[in-house]
């Protein structure tokens, strides 16, 4: 007889007895937490019997009434327990349940089930709870579920369906066998949440089931190569074709059996993966390397890239789109990084193709290639730069051209902004390759850029706006950062900048103090030197006004004499020894009136006269009428003979004006063979020769009635410009003398090296020093008695105090 413990043992998760309306003794029945609990429907297929588990059916031999509910209960039962079955009657339930569980994992038969699904699921309960049948009843369901699954197997390794078309099937397989197990978890609901559950050994129906399907269907070697060519011949296909395959569907359904599984990595993603990575790295061999175009190839990655990508958001799981995607770009990139990246970033950044740009560093972000194109960028901006910075033709252009490739590489670093710090790797790569082309011409840009500046302070804004101007001033200053010849910048705009106040050519004061203390504050402190230079300028404006005043009008003709009182440390022009030129007498009178009252005034001060940057306005008659010639003091010295001669040779110019050879060629160059050519030469050319005669032109016209003829004293000259290296350079010396003093007085003792590079740190504000040079200066320095050798260790030096 069954015991009141067997039948109060329910399944977890389903009512194995039905409700009945019956005299229940429930004293909770008015809890909150009582709920009667209302089984599923069962397929739709189910007899009308199985419409509903929350009606009433009585065991045809039972007179108890028991009611199922959930929630704490207490249960009273009444009546007599149900009737053992004898033997024969449990074997004839067992061979139901054995056909009826036959027929449910038995693909395409046509025999009916006999029992309805209700009648199954009570003979279930039966057996298992009632008549304790359950180890039999799990073997019966155990050895239909293998006999199923090799039927299974079978029919698929049978079908002859070829490459894709196979994915059909076998997801049509895994489609009827998942629904039969459903199905036969529904009407076994007492075996497999009852039984099975409290046998630990024991594994659940859908357990067995998948158990079963690993071992014999996707463990199967012949089954795996066709999923494989399934895989490969699908993807061929589309790849060939550049079009969805009519498959899909069916690949789809087949990946989502396979996750159910746990086999989707296994049997699909692994090969999946596998083939995209060899069909894209033979794509790769194909369509790189010398013979191909680095851009196209770049134009295919994007594209091939995007392709995968759809597809795989189409058709695969999320899990799998970051791996299709590197594999595709690892596949194509891996062995053409440096050659993608040294042949196309540069040509983007020349096109400015910004978009382009942006996909190339999203392609070498995800297959961490950006160090390669942070080299390659400044590899290209380097080789750029050198070539500018080494084009002697066009050293008028450098800084435009500097300026504008400049422009063109910054805008170029947008096109990374998923980091900050890859952002600042390109930004470092774009100084670092400035300042090494720069290099390429030691000295050089750092003259031609402030060249360029002295040029724009002389122009000033013109038709440009004040916006325009300041922001082509500022890209113009920003060269500087790059040159490591501050000293070579500074000694040329210095000079440039004591020429524009004292030929009054800047055109604005306002904007070179604004220059100077941008250059003081953000670039070197020595810049200091402009304040000083203003000041002189205001104080000989209130010494001239004085001493025309000291003049009186009697005397209007002298006070159009304007001189600038300058102190020699700030300006940078040395005073000429001697008399550089032979002064007219009423000239020198004039300037001999001024020295006698600045001296009267400020005893103890000597004046230096400096003619080279003197100015002369002077009124010339032509045949076409008077003109204002402005000319340089040089220059008027040289016009003023044809006052008294009609012809001049050249070394009757010399002797009478006493100016120096090779400055006189230049300036009668300028007079007879400029564009405003007041002078003629005999024979013409270019070239002022020993032989050479000058007339005056009385034929010269000119549409203004002022005429500029002193540019000469604007431009530096290429023999200026070379004395004003050599100073520089020795200037250098007197640095590194003075570092090198300063370095050992300090530390008493230093080796060679140590020497070098604290040398190199003290005076690199101003220059970088060549290693040559520091071991030349400590030479000079050890002859001189500052320093003293070891006389063991020829690389150990003292301090001699």
């Amino acid at each position: 007889m069954t015991d009141i413990a067997t039948l109060l043992t329910f399944p977890s998760t389903s009512n194995g007895f039905t409700a009945f309306r019956s005299s229940i003794h429930d004293s909770h029945a008015a809890s909150p937490n009582f709920q009667l609990h209302k089984v599923r429907r069962l397929d739709a297929d189910s007899d009308s019997g199985s419409a509903s588990r929350s009606r009433a059916v009585v065991h045809p031999t039972s007179r108890s009434h028991v009611m199922v509910a959930r929630g704490p209960a207490n249960f009273g039962i009444s009546g007599n327990l149900p009737s053992p079955l004898t033997q024969r009657q449990i074997d004839e339930v067992l061979s139901i349940l054995r056909h009826c569980v036959r027929i449910i994992l038995t693909r395409d038969t046509e025999s009916a089930l006999p029992a309805t699904y209700e009648r199954i699921f009570a003979l279930c309960r039966d057996a298992v709870v009632v008549h304790d049948k359950g180890e039999i009843l799990a073997n019966i369901v155990k050895i239909e579920l293998d006999q199923s699954v090799a039927l299974l197997e079978c029919q698929l390794a049978e079908n002859i369906s070829e490459g894709v078309g196979f994915a059909s099937p076998f997801a049509e397989a895994l489609t009827w066998f998942e629904r039969q197990v459903g199905l036969l978890e529904d009407v076994m609901t007492y075996l497999d949440r009852g039984y099975l559950v409290q046998t630990k050994e024991a594994q659940g129906i859908r357990q067995q089931a998948n158990n079963l399907l690993l071992s014999k269907i996707f463990y199967d070697r012949r089954l795996n190569e066709r999923l494989s060519q399934v895989i490969n011949e699908w993807l061929t296909w589309e790849w060939q074709n550049s079009t969805e395959h009519t498959a899909r569907p069916h690949i789809h359904t087949l990946i989502r059996h396979l996750r159910t599984h746990a086999q989707y990595n296994a049997h699909f993603e692994s090969p999946y993966v596998q083939r995209l990575s060899k069909y894209y790295a033979d794509q790769a061999k194909r369509r790189s390397g010398p013979s191909n175009d680095p851009l196209t190839f770049l134009d295919y990655c994007a594209t091939k890239r995007n392709e995968e990508v759809f597809r795989a958001r189409a058709i695969l799981p999320d899990s799998s789109w970051g791996a299709v995607e590197a594999t595709t770009e690892g596949s194509l990139l891996h062995d053409n990084l440096d050659w993608l990246a040294d042949g196309v970033i540069g040509r983007l950044i020349e096109r400015n193709d910004t978009e382009k740009l942006k996909i190339l560093s999203a392609l070498f972000d995800r297959v961490a290639g950006l160090p390669k194109l942070v080299a390659a960028f400044k590899s290209f901006v380097t080789l750029k730069v050198s070539d500018i910075v080494s084009d002697v033709d066009r050293d008028e252009e450098m800084v435009e051209r500097l300026i504008s490739f400049k422009s063109s590489a910054s805008a170029a670093l947008s096109f990374h902004v998923s980091s900050p710090d890859v952002v600042k790797d390109f930004e470092y790569a774009l100084h670092d390759a400035f300042a090494t082309g720069f290099k390429k011409r030691r000295n050089k840009p750092a003259e031609v850029i402030a060249r360029h500046i002295d040029k724009l302070m002389r122009m000033g804004q013109g038709s440009t706006s004040e916006e325009a101007f300041n922001e082509h001033l500022d890209a113009s200053l920003a060269l500087y950062r790059f040159t490591e010849d501050k000293d070579v910048f500074r000694a040329f705009y210095h000079r440039a900048l004591a020429k524009r106040l004292l030929l009054g050519r800047s055109a604005s004061d306002d904007t070179e103090k604004a220059m100077l203390k941008k250059l003081k504050e953000d670039y070197d402190p020595e810049f200091g030197m402009g304040d000083h230079m203003f000041r002189d300028l205001a104080l000989s404006r209130d010494s001239m006004a004085e001493y025309h005043k000291r003049l009186g009008p009697e005397r209007a003709a002298e006070q159009k004499l304007t001189t600038m009182v300058l102190q020699q440390s700030f300006w940078p022009f040395s005073s000429r020894a001697g008399n550089d030129a032979i002064i007219p007498n009423p000239m020198q009178a004039e300037l001999d009136a001024f020295a006698t009252f600045y001296n009267e005034k400020h005893q103890g001060h000597k004046i230096e006269w400096n003619h080279a940057l003197g100015t002369v306005s002077l009124r010339a008659c032509f045949a076409a009428g008077q003109k204002e010639l402005s000319v340089s003091l040089y220059q008027a010295i040289v016009l003023l003979l044809f006052n008294d001669i009609t012809e001049v040779s050249f070394l009757d110019a010399k002797m009478l004006t006493g100016i120096e050879d090779a400055e006189l060629r230049l300036i009668l160059q300028s007079l007879a063979c400029g564009k405003k050519r007041v002078l003629k030469k005999r024979p013409a050319g270019k070239d002022v020769n020993d032989d050479d005669v000058f007339v005056f032109n009385d034929a010269f016209e000119d549409p203004r009635a002022k005429v500029h003829i002193n540019s000469i004293q604007v431009k530096e000259t290429v023999e200026e410009s070379q004395r004003m290296q050599s100073a520089v350079e020795g200037d250098r010396k007197h640095y590194l003398d003075a570092a090198i003093v300063r370095v050992m007085k300090a530390r008493k003792q230093l080796t060679y090296e140590q020497i070098k590079t604290e040398t190199i740190e003290a005076v690199r504000r101003h220059f970088t020093p060549d290693v040559l040079s520091i071991k030349q200066r400590i030479d000079g320095l050890v002859e001189q008695e500052y320093l003293r050798r070891d006389d063991d260790d020829r690389n150990m030096f003292f301090y001699v105090a």
